[in-house]
Parts: C-alpha cells; structure tokens; sequence
C-alpha cells in the first residue's frame, strides 16, 4: 500500500432537520488524530496556491467549508489531485506528504485540523529535499 493510499476522503456524520445541517469532528473519532490546532485559508485570490510544502509529523485534516478547491497531494514517489466541495467531506493527510491546495472557488474557505502545535522544524519547504527523505536517500535522515 502506497503513502498516496491513505490520503483518503471522509465523510463527517452530518445530521440533518429542518432549521439546517449539523457535521460533527471529534479527534480520534471520526479523524485518526487528536486536534492540536485549528487554521483557515480564505479570501485566496485566484489563481493562487498554497502550501507549497511538505510535514515530517504533521497530520492534516483539510475540509471546504464554503466553496471548493484541489489539494494535490505527494509521497515523494506519485501525486494525486483531490477535489474538496462539501462540508461534510474531509481529506485525511498523514505525515511525510507533500500537499500543495490550489483552484480556490471566489468565496472558498479551507479548514485545516492539525495533529501538531506549529513547529518550523516539522516542515520540508524544498520540494527535492523532502523528495529525497522519502525516498530513504537524505544523509540526515533515516528512510521513512
């Protein structure tokens, strides 16, 4: 199974009535991590893109609370392209990938839940450098 394999679609239980639709997010339930930090991306202009970079031990979850957007995402061996465009759909990122969000939607608003507390020294921002720490081939780091 490829690293690309476990960056998956959930669907959040959403509950449903007559005043409005309900998704509930509970860390270790319905996501495989505990929530240390909550962030949002918006008023992205377009034709932007974000992230950029790469986690050594962070985990994401990334939902499109309004609008929609592509998160690509990298194992340092292939890519894949996700559309996100529902609410009460996420995309799960483990740790050692690459993601890169982009196609932001005029109104689009990217929620992120984090595994980790912000750590500069979690973070590849060298596509080649994270690239080779993948593949097992970075003298200052062990294959993963």
């Amino acid at each position: 199974m490829s690293l690309l394999d476990e960056c998956k679609i959930i669907q959040l239980p959403k509950h449903s009535d007559p005043r409005g639709n309900l998704s509930v997010i509970e860390g270790g339930q319905q996501i495989p991590f505990d929530i240390k930090r909550v962030y949002y991306l918006y008023d992205v202009p377009g034709g932007s893109t974000r992230a950029g970079h790469g986690h050594i031990e962070l985990q994401q979850f990334m939902i499109a609370m309004s609008g929609s957007f592509d998160v690509i995402v990298d194992d340092g061996f292939g890519r894949k392209k996700i559309h996100l465009n529902r609410s009460y759909y996420g995309l799960y990122i483990p740790k050692m990938m690459w993601r890169e969000v982009e196609n932001f939607s005029s109104g689009g608003v990217c929620l992120v839940l984090a595994s980790t507390n912000y750590d500069p020294k979690d973070y590849f921002h060298d596509y080649d450098e994270f690239q080779a720490v993948a593949r097992g081939q970075h003298p200052d780091h062990p294959p993963r």
